[in-house]
Order: C-alpha cells, then structure tokens, then sequence
C-alpha cells in the first residue's frame, strides 16, 4: 500500500470512530434528556381503528369511519367551537341577506392545496356545488339551491326559500361533509368517487394500504386560521411528521398493540376490555359523547305500523337496563328524553315528554299492545353484528319485548348485510341500531320519509317548515319543543339513551380531544 493509500485508509478509520462516537453520544443525550423530562418528541402518531372507511370522498358517505379520517386533510367554508358556534375556517366572514335567501362568503386569501394550487372560488364553487347535487344533506335541505362565484374570492349561496339552519349544515363535520376539493378533481370525478385525496387541512394524504393503514404526512404550507385553537375552529398545526391510520378488526390485537406501544392511539376500546388497560400507569383513558342508542320501527306495514304499538315499546322498555347491557356501566352512557344528545343541550333542550321517557310500566305495554290488536305473531329485530354494544343491547331489548309477551326473533347479520336487509320492509319490523349527533334536530335520518323507518307526518312537516324558515337558529330553536311534541306523539323511533365512547392513548400523548370524533392536530407525541 502506498503512502497515500495509507494516509487516506487511516483518514476513513478516524472518520468511522467520531462518527460512531457522536451517534453514541446522541443517543445518551436523547435518553438523558427523556430521562430528565426534556422533548424527546416522535415524529410520528399511530392510531388504531376497526373498521376502515370505503372511501375518502365525504361528499359520497356518512360514514364516520370516513369523517374521523379525512377532517385532517379536508376543511369546509365554516366549521363549529366547542360551544358548537359557527366559527369561520376557509371563509374568513360571511353575510346573510335580509331576505334570508342569500349567504355570501368572502374567502381567506394564501390558502394553498395539498398539490401547491391556491384555493380560490372555482374551487369553492365546483365544490359545493357537487355537495348539494349529490349528498343527502344537499339534496333534502338545499333543494334548489345554487353556489355562484362573484369573484376570486367571494361565493354567494343562493336559496330558493330562506334557511335558518344553513350554516349549521355547512358547519357540519360529520356525515356528508360539505368539504372543499380543488376544482379539476371535482370536474374529474363528476358523481364518481374521486380518485385523488387532495384538501387544504394540517396534514396531506401520502398513501392508503387496503386492509392495513391510511398514511398522512404534515403539510408544510398549511395556512392557519389566526385564531386560538377552540374545538374544531382555530389554528391547527400538525406535530408529527406522519399520521398512520392502522386497521385492526381484532379487539385484543388494538388493545395488545397500545400496551405494548405499537399504537399511540386506539380510538375505541371495547366497554368490556377496559380492565384490561385501565390500571396500566402508561395509558390515558377517556369518555366522549359519541352516539345516540335506537329503536327503528317498520312503520310502513306490519305491526308497528300502529302508533298504539310504537307507544307500547316506548313505554314499556327499561332504558337504563338496555343502555347497561350495551354500554357496561352508567359511566359510559346518558339517560337523555332529548331527541338530540346531551352534549347539546346549551342548543337544544326541552322537558317535553320526561313524563313517557325510561317509564318501564309492562302494563300499560300490553294494554296498547291489545289496543294494536297483537295476536302473537312473530316481530323480528333486525341488527348488526359488528360492534358488540349493539348487539348486546339487542339481546336486552329481545328479552324486554318477550316480558311484555311479543314472540321476537332476532336477525343478526354483518354490516354490510343489514344494510341491504334495512331497505327492505319486508325483512324486519325494528331496527336496532346507533346514530352518531347532528348538528340540529332536523337532520336526524329518520325525519327524512325515505331512510328505513319511513316516517310520514304531515305534522312534522309543518313543524320543519317553522323552523326552516325561521329568520335565524334562535328563532328556530323556538320550535323545538314542539318538535319533541310530535316525537313523543307520533313515536317514529324510540331514543334509549346517549352513549360514550372509550378511547385510550399513550401518556406522551399530548393534547388529544375529542368533537364528534377525534382530533390529531395540535397533538404532540413525545414517548
């Protein structure tokens, strides 16, 4: 070897040495710093879910298997505080018409898309404008209605009759969200799903692994609000660099994967396992609102076509005991006469009907039921069998309906099965399932005559008709105990009670709540 090659081989044997020392030594900085309760901050969150949403195009689901994913890459004109106030997001200010029949929004200006276009109103525009053509919410409380661009920054909504509840719904992070999209990939996809995940939000969609995870990554140019963060509404900021949604049916598995620190997250955990995690000092347990507990009735023939014995259910039943056997322990459920959930209760709250709610007297149950002239025949429920809650619950109710003497058989089936059975008459006479909160009572699904049920009510139409073209919310929110008069006459369900979801995260974890799911910007990982 000469001596250059020796000089050289001793230079790349010195360089090996610092550079092994200097990792050594970082790696002792980072476990004295963790030691000492310095940042050791992880790059990135890990959330386990069950189920994973069919697609990421809100304007095509309710799903909330959908919503809790794609609030992190989408954002909507106006969005909800944790007061459930209207606060803006990508409409800086908006302006309602005398007339109530015109809303103008005037944009934020700077706001880019994930794909480096700037958000303008032909994208707000082409946006909503699929939104109210093609959702549900769009096409049953904007019929008619239009989105026009005034100029690059500026939308008018233009409705055919005045809508007090409008910006509610637009407000909405739930199913059917009206989010914004750039405007070629709306053009693209028509009525279609769309083939492209790009929004305005914290983070950005990178990859989705069929069966396995849905992976987002920090978006570096987002445009905060300027606003204190405050539920939905504010500034947002992604923490980590990347945002892993893992899919994971198996209930030990989600639980298996947070003990051992596979998953930062588990965003529900299973009222009968949470022994398991809650004396473990590594985790955070937590309760939030989550969904309201039905009964559907087939109210186009059969037996509970007759309001005698829809009555008969209502106030025969024992809610608390129904809600127990879904939900575990009371610390997991609310009894709530309201048709909306307890959590909304500063909006919507009314007494009406606290004299029929969790009544519990099987006396007066048989009595109406002899009044509906029931002669024995079988009433069949039908149910899910994917979450366990609901079918628990659905074994309580088969049990009470049998005490009240009507002969039950009981229709489990997955998912995907109920809901090809649940449009179909002639396959069940009760429905019994869960609803997630909406942002106003007329929009819960079985006000609409055409979702299984199939309530008809000339009186609730025109209690709708008030409290849509009431001047503004307050006004409407005026009707609402005569909404719950026609609720508690007509019975077109019976609401058993509100239940709460349990979630769990590791306690590095920093800064995780929760509004009508959860929310992973402004959240910190630091284990």
């Amino acid at each position: 070897m000469t001596k250059r090659k020796d000089k050289l081989h001793i230079k790349k044997i010195f360089l090996g040495v610092v550079i092994s020392l200097l990792f050594l030594a970082a790696c002792s900085n980072n476990n004295d710093n963790a030691a000492n309760g310095e940042d050791s901050s992880s790059n990135e969150l890990n959330v386990a879910y069950a189920s994973e949403p069919t697609t990421l195009d809100n304007h095509l689901t309710t799903s909330y298997d959908t919503v809790n994913v794609t609030r992190n890459i989408y954002e909507s004109l106006v969005t909800f505080d944790s007061d459930y106030e209207i606060q803006p997001m990508l409409a800086e200010s908006w302006e309602e018409s005398d007339d109530g029949k015109t809303i103008t929004f005037d944009l934020r200006e700077g706001v880019k898309f994930h794909n480096g276009e700037d958000l303008e109103a032909e994208d707000v525009i082409a946006s909503m404008n699929r939104w109210l053509e093609i959702s549900g919410e769009g096409q049953d409380k904007f019929e008619d209605a239009k989105f026009k661009e005034l100029d690059d920054y500026t939308v008018e909504l233009e409705l055919d009759e005045p809508f007090s509840l409008a910006l509610n719904l637009l407000a909405y992070d739930g199913g059917a969200k009206p989010v914004i999209m750039p405007k070629e990939i709306i053009d693209e996809a028509g009525e279609d799903d769309i083939e492209e995940y790009v929004g305005t939000g914290p983070f950005k969609f990178e990859e989705w692994e069929q069966d396995q995870y849905i992976h987002f990554s920090k978006f570096d140019d987002y445009e905060p609000v300027g606003e204190e963060e405050d539920g939905l509404s504010g500034d947002k900021e992604a923490m980590v660099d990347d945002l892993y949604f893992h899919y994971i049916s198996d209930e030990q598995t989600r639980i298996s994967g947070l003990q051992t620190q596979e998953y930062d997250v588990v965003e529900s955990i299973p009222y009968d396992s949470v022994d398991q995690v809650e004396n473990d000092e590594t985790i955070e347990l937590e309760t939030a609102p989550k969904q309201m507990l039905n009964i559907y009735f087939n109210k186009k023939e059969g037996l509970f076509s007759d309001e005698d014995a829809r009555k008969a259910i209502m106030v025969g039943i024992n809610n608390e005991d129904l809600l127990n056997g879904a939900f575990s322990a009371p610390d997991y459920f609310e009894l709530n006469n309201n048709i909306m959930m307890e959590h909304q209760k500063d909006q919507w709250d009314s007494q009406v009907g606290e004299d029929l709610y969790n009544k519990n007297d099987v006396d007066e149950a048989k009595d109406l039921l002899e009044d509906a002239n029931y002669d024995g025949e079988e009433v069949s429920i039908l149910v899910g069998t994917d979450k366990d809650y609901i079918y628990d619950g659905a074994i309580v109710l088969q049990q009470e309906l049998e005490d009240m003497g009507i002969n039950t058989e009981l229709k489990a089936y997955e998912g995907a099965t109920v809901s090809d059975k649940r449009d179909n008459e002639d396959e069940y006479d009760i429905y019994f399932k869960s609803d997630t909160p909406k942002p106003e009572p007329t929009s819960l699904l079985y006000m609409d005559s055409d979702f299984p049920g199939w309530t008809e009510s000339s009186e609730l139409d025109d209690v709708l008709e008030k409290m849509w073209s009431a001047s503004d919310e307050d006004e409407a929110k005026g009707y609402y105990d005569e909404l719950q008069e026609w609720y508690y006459n007509y019975i077109p369900i019976v609401k058993i009670g509100d239940g709460n979801n349990v979630y769990a995260n590791q306690d590095g974890v920093e800064n995780l709540t929760w509004m009508d799911g959860p929310i992973f910007w402004n959240v910190e990982n630091t284990k």
